[in-house]
């Protein structure tokens, strides 16, 4: 299994408006992400601190911490995928020449594409069913679950368009996509 070291934005990456746009929703995704984890912890400390030294009850804490951490997950995919963060591995890839590992990257991200592009329609129709009937979670709070629910859809929204981002950026040559990094000795002439 391999996750690359190298940059991942390329020179001719950044000089394409669509390609930096994209990054630019991707790192600010991140940036998001990053602040709900931040947030899950500092409502943990603040629900142990509320339980545990003043011996009081917690209605929200947790149902919160649960909704932060899943929508930190969904909002940081494609932060992830265009860090080029998601583990692969390269064992068949090392010895396939450039052309075909282009291709397989091409399949890849069509296929997934098609398998997210479902998944947004999919979590786009439970955030609306949430919404308009106006669901509430089976607790003592009864939070409003069209709020945790939206991270569904927009992450997977922003998740697909990293990819067609990737995609494009692959078959024009804006960017490689999957980079093959060789053991020590071996013959690198295979990209030839």
């Amino acid at each position: 299994m391999h996750a690359p070291s190298r940059p991942a934005t390329t020179n001719r990456r950044r000089l394409n408006p669509f390609l930096r746009t994209v990054d630019a929703l991707s790192m600010a995704a991140g940036v998001v992400a990053a602040a709900m984890l931040v947030a899950a912890v500092a409502i943990t400390c603040q629900m142990i601190w509320v339980r545990f030294v003043l011996n009081g009850s917690t209605v929200w804490q947790t149902e919160t911490i649960i909704y932060l951490m899943i929508g930190s997950t969904l909002l940081g995919l494609s932060y992830v995928q265009r860090q080029r963060g998601h583990v692969y591995v390269d064992a068949v890839l090392i010895v396939l020449p450039r052309g075909t590992r282009r291709l397989l990257v091409a399949a890849t991200l069509g296929v997934s594409l098609c398998v997210v592009g479902a998944m947004i329609f999919y979590g786009g129709e439970l955030w609306h069913l949430a919404w308009a009937r106006n669901w509430t979670s089976d607790t003592v709070w009864g939070a409003p679950l069209w709020i945790p629910y939206l991270a569904i859809p927009v992450g997977l929204a922003l998740y697909f368009l990293q990819m067609a981002a990737d995609l494009y950026a692959e078959l024009t040559g804006a960017d490689e996509v999957l980079v093959v990094e060789y053991p020590p000795g071996a013959d690198a002439g295979r990209d030839e």
